[in-house]
């Protein structure tokens, strides 16, 4: 049996409402591939754990039609090869991928071959935007684990499919509040009177202090102080935030800037040695950021813009909860393990508060 995800537990993050999916395909058009990458066995000095996870933003090429694009670093421990593009012109161009710290370069350039394969022309001009957060407790992250067709496979895989969540792609080797982490993902629909557009949000979770750990505002993490790992890391947090609404680039700022927010409510704090790093792009005005002429441009304006900022909000923080409930108990190099969020006394503690 699969295991569940929060509103299969009845735990409903805030008052909005949920696409079909409840993860970020629910936005049309918008495409995630994972590669997992699984090696050795359990503490083997070289085992490895750890993966790719790629996002496109649309069905086409996004260097063929950008869209437009909004960055916020809540703390910057942390690397997003492609942000300054991103700031100045206020697109993106290129996938998404995450991975693991020190595979970053591999990444990148894995992905710079692999568009060069799909247009040349494109391949000379395009830098792709790649970030990462650090699986070096459970991978064995010199031990060259991946290459250029685990990255290829990644990016072959997208599918506007749900999104596979837990210990999958680039979150295999992660951590959250000292349970196991990943992938997550969680999705919003605006009422039709604010527009009826769509919201979803992908994490790739790396941090948090188990005493911190709130859930819908239950201090859970204070009733479930044993299953932790060896020794405690602080952490990174990457967040993907993709909407149909059309938003300018300093609106998707914004937009990202409120990802914080959602990391806040569940006991993320942007500690020192983070690299909490987020992105959001809107695929609305398609054509808009093309270099062909005169755009013209449909907008939300500012003042109705609230309904955005709550959906990012309480998408971010159920995206959170389902990367924890969708990961497995995983033991890697040096035998180094962190367990899985135990539901059974997860839903304990959320009933004794009325949750």
């Amino acid at each position: 049996m699969s295991s569940p995800r929060a509103r299969d537990l009845g735990i409903t993050v805030g008052r909005g409402v949920p696409g079909p999916s409840n993860t970020i395909t629910d936005v049309a058009g918008v495409r995630v591939g994972h590669r997992t990458v699984i090696e050795r066995d359990d503490g083997d000095p070289k085992a490895v754990r750890t993966g790719v996870t790629v996002i496109m933003p649309h069905e086409g090429f996004p260097w063929s039609e950008p869209v437009y694009a909004g960055t916020h670093i809540l703390n910057g421990y942390g690397e997003l090869i492609g942000i300054n593009s991103i700031r100045e012109w206020g697109i993106l161009e290129s996938p998404i991928v995450l991975t693991s710290s020190l595979l970053i370069g591999k990444a990148y350039d894995a992905t710079v071959r692999w568009i060069a394969r799909q247009d040349g022309d494109a391949g000379e001009s395009v830098m792709p935007c790649v970030t990462e957060c650090d699986d070096s407790w459970l991978s064995n992250v010199l031990a060259d684990p991946i290459d250029d067709e685990d990255v290829w496979a990644a990016l072959e895989a997208v599918t506007t499919d749900p999104v596979e969540e837990g210990c999958v792609g680039s979150g295999t080797g992660m951590q959250c509040f000292d349970f196991k982490g990943g992938i997550g993902s969680a999705s919003r629909i605006l009422d039709g009177d604010q527009g009826g557009f769509t919201v979803g949000v992908l994490v790739m979770t790396n941090h948090g202090d188990r005493e911190d750990l709130l859930i819908d505002g239950v201090r859970v993490g204070e009733r479930l102080s044993d299953l932790m790992p060896d020794d405690h890391h602080e952490g990174s947090c990457i967040v993907v935030v993709a909407t149909d609404a059309p938003l300018l680039p300093h609106q998707l700022k914004r937009i990202a800037t409120r990802v914080s927010l959602g990391i806040g409510r569940m006991g993320g704090k942007g500690e020192n040695s983070s690299g909490d790093i987020f992105i959001a792009f809107s695929t609305a005005n398609a054509h808009a950021a093309a270099d062909t002429g005169v755009a013209h441009l449909t907008m939300i304006p500012n003042g109705r813009i609230n309904p955005l900022f709550y959906a990012t909000t309480q998408a971010t923080e159920e995206a959170m909860l389902n990367a924890m409930l969708q990961a497995e108990t995983m033991t890697g190099a040096n035998f180094a393990r962190v367990y899985a969020l135990p539901v059974d006394r997860l839903m304990a503690a959320m009933k004794k508060y009325g949750r």
